[in-house]
């Protein structure tokens, strides 16, 4: 049976599929069919650059990016950890529906991805960076050139593949004269301490530019996945911020009620019990140093990304191309005392997302829009049809300026089997293991209100506009009974209309 939200979403993306950039581009070689280049990060929330509201790190060539594109200001992913987040940005589906619901699953190889839906020979391709989808360094889904550069999933290589095979970057230290560090591979923490020159950004930056200057007559897309500013916290730009800077999130001391997910607990205890890298986490200091080490790493992103952009300007081709930015997900970072993802905070679910495209006029978007809406966007965008088996729309409206009826956004999370190893008195190994295997679904409406429905957790609900820092969770509130029904029905109309048949709320 067919919701009222699938009608409306159907029918907002056979309003949008037609919309081309073609018009606005310049009378130039393959002018209708423009470039593509989408610039991910890895654990990136989106205050992390000034027109996100961070004023201090340095990141100007983010900041002039920002200025010159479509600024989504409240944009989420669809699963709030690494693999099935880049499942969707690749392939457009929810994670439950590739089946890449938590890290190291590998997408289906009969899944195709954004270069396999444009299906056009003239296009050149490239995928260079983390993957996390499986196989992480064989070329795959419709990319013709392959750069990688992580080595650590090789455990999770399908049987046909060569499990002694290395990473392109593997091969890159190996000429420069490194020796491995780690059983014949090298460490992420052993590469993060490598001078800028050697690190990976700039491996990444080196790869980019070479296939922007030989493709530079032809259509392409090209994706560039960072690493940072994921962990290790560690990199050569670690004192190019001082602690002094650094002012904690303004809900560091929220202390997380017992009315908050058990889950959130637990990985809050467990950061306080164990610190992070060497890092004390039971003291300000201690996350300060955290935090610096953090914003050094987008900065590192930040000089690569300068250096692509750069290029793509002194070749001329910037009237011709795409650019899209974003990351796979956030971090905490401090937020009510806790580290990484897997929560449904905003700092782990909102991440930067910036579309530069020729002809359109830089502005603000401030409705919420979520990543399951970019394939739809960057079909169109190269003026190709969408299939009517994705379940997003396009956002070509809102980057041209229009403003349609704001749908709400709607995030999944799917249990991994990783556990806390830290305790809180009076919760049993049974309690843990039960909200570690927890679901939960969340929904962000347009008018400012997130529920957070879970099957074996607690349940949150939060007022973003009058507490953006989600301190106080309302869930409980018989006051707010009416917005729970309604929030709730908008979950479950979802899952009707994508085939999500977990049993939430």
């Amino acid at each position: 049976m067919e919701t009222s939200l699938s009608i409306n979403r159907r029918v907002f993306l056979a309003g949008t599929s037609a919309f081309a950039l073609a018009p606005h581009l310049a009378a130039k070689k393959h002018a209708d069919k423009p470039n593509v280049i989408i610039l991910w990060t890895d654990e990136q929330r989106a205050d992390t650059m000034a027109v996100y509201g961070n004023q201090s790190i340095h990141a100007p060539n983010l900041n002039r990016l920002a200025s010159e594109s479509v600024m989504f200001q409240n944009a989420y992913v669809s699963q709030p950890v690494c693999t099935p987040s880049r499942s969707t940005v690749m392939t457009g589906l929810w994670p439950h529906a590739s089946g890449c619901t938590a890290n190291n699953i590998p997408l289906p190889l009969d899944i195709p991805c954004y270069p396999q839906l444009v299906n056009d020979p003239d296009y050149r391709t490239g995928y260079f960076g983390k993957w996390h989808l499986g196989d992480e360094i064989f070329p795959q889904h419709g990319f013709e050139e392959w750069e990688s550069m992580e080595d650590g999933y090789r455990s999770y290589y399908r049987d046909f593949r060569d499990k002694d095979a290395k990473s392109g970057y593997w091969h890159y230290l190996q000429d420069l004269g490194y020796k491995p560090d780690s059983g014949g591979y090298y460490s992420r923490g052993f590469a993060a301490r490598l001078r800028l020159e050697h690190c990976k950004p700039k491996f990444l930056e080196r790869k980019a530019c070479d296939f922007i200057r030989r493709h530079r007559d032809e259509p392409f897309i090209l994706s560039v996945n960072f690493l940072e500013p994921h962990m290790p916290f560690y990199g050569p730009l670690n004192e190019e911020h001082s602690p002094e800077q650094i002012d904690l999130p303004l809900n560091h001391n929220d202390p997380l009620e017992e009315n908050e997910p058990l889950r959130y607990r637990l990985l809050r205890e467990h950061y306080r019990q164990n610190g992070f890298e060497g890092h004390d986490l039971m003291s300000q200091k201690g996350w300060r140093r955290l935090i610096c080490n953090y914003w050094g790493l987008v900065t590192q992103v930040d000089v690569s990304v300068g250096a692509i952009l750069k290029l793509v300007e002194d070749l001329d081709l910037t009237d011709n191309t795409i650019v899209v930015y974003t990351s796979d997900h956030g971090d905490m970072m401090g937020s009510h005392q806790l580290l990484a993802k897997t929560v449904m905070y905003q700092e782990s679910v909102q991440v930067p997302l910036l579309m530069r495209a020729p002809g359109v006029k830089p502005h603000v978007v401030r409705r919420p829009v979520s990543h399951i809406d970019l394939v739809p966007t960057l079909l169109s965008l190269v003026n190709y049809s969408i299939p009517s088996t994705l379940p997003g729309c396009s956002l070509a409206p809102l980057i041209r300026g229009e403003n349609p009826d704001a749908d709400p956004v709607f995030i999944e999370w799917n249990p991994a089997q990783r556990k806390s190893s830290a305790s809180i008195p009076g919760v049993s190994d049974e309690e843990v293991e039960r909200v570690n295997q927890a679901y939960t679904r969340t929904v962000v409406s347009p008018d400012g209100w997130k529920l957070c429905l879970s099957d074996n957790d607690k349940c949150q609900l939060f007022n973003l506009h009058d507490d953006p820092g989600e301190t106080t969770n309302l869930f409980d509130d018989r006051r707010h009974r009416d917005v729970i029904s309604r929030l709730t029905s908008k979950i479950h109309a979802w899952q009707e209309s994508v085939d999500d048949v977990v049993d939430i709320g």
